[in-house]
């Protein structure tokens, strides 16, 4: 799981220029919207799903994209009892974060499924395979404005991963409150649900699912 550079959108890109015969600003001071995409990639299927919010990634925005994808594809792995989520370690999905932390835990006791959280080191989230994806959807509409909602919306739903188009493409317009935490002492007693593995403390945990 990942999230890209967030999107400038308005009648300004490129220096002005773009592949088609329009007219564009060569110079922003202020875009008219912003627009960040997300993703979740299943590098064994090649399979990607595209969430799109015009505000901040929060903790919030990301485990509803995370529950809504399970919610769509879980029906398809039956035998899966473990979720491996790689991703870096960004100041919404830290390992600290205790408002993640929170809704991770909240999802696993839902879907009674464990969760095991990889992150990357500091400049290493480069190998993380959704990278990759980040630089076809960013060739897709390369040298064009995007200059609205629906046009970044439009190029994704074109752009192809290995022939494939993407599974989910979807526009979260709920907006998510920032800097939701938890108290020292509810951190405290959420910590005893996880296994922090010796030596990877910083980079590995894993989370089971109570017993319903």
């Amino acid at each position: 799981m990942d999230a890209k550079a967030t999107i400038p959108l308005g009648w300004f890109s490129r220096n002005g220029q773009s592949r088609v015969l329009v007219k564009t600003l060569d110079h922003d001071f202020k875009p008219e919207e912003t627009l960040t995409p997300y993703g979740i990639f299943l590098p064994q299927y090649d399979e990607l799903h595209l969430y799109f919010t015009t505000g901040r990634v929060t903790s919030d925005f990301i485990m509803d994209c995370l529950t809504d994808c399970w919610h769509a594809i879980r029906s398809r792995f039956p035998q899966v009892t473990t979720l491996l989520v790689n991703q870096d370690n960004g100041p919404e999905n830290h390992r600290r974060r205790t408002q993640f932390m929170r809704r991770i835990t909240t999802f696993v006791d839902a879907f009674q499924i464990n969760v095991e959280l990889a992150y990357y080191p500091p400049y290493h989230s480069k190998y993380n395979p959704i990278e990759r994806v980040w630089g076809i959807l960013e060739k897709r509409w390369n040298d064009s404005v995007l200059d609205t909602i629906e046009t970044v919306l439009n190029f994704a739903k074109r752009m192809r991963w290995k022939g494939a188009l993407p599974q989910t493409i979807k526009l979260v317009r709920k907006t998510y409150s920032t800097g939701v935490s938890l108290s020292a002492p509810a951190m405290a007693a959420l910590e005893q649900r996880f296994e922090r593995f010796p030596g990877l403390e910083k980079w590995f945990v894993r989370i089971s699912p109570l017993c319903p």
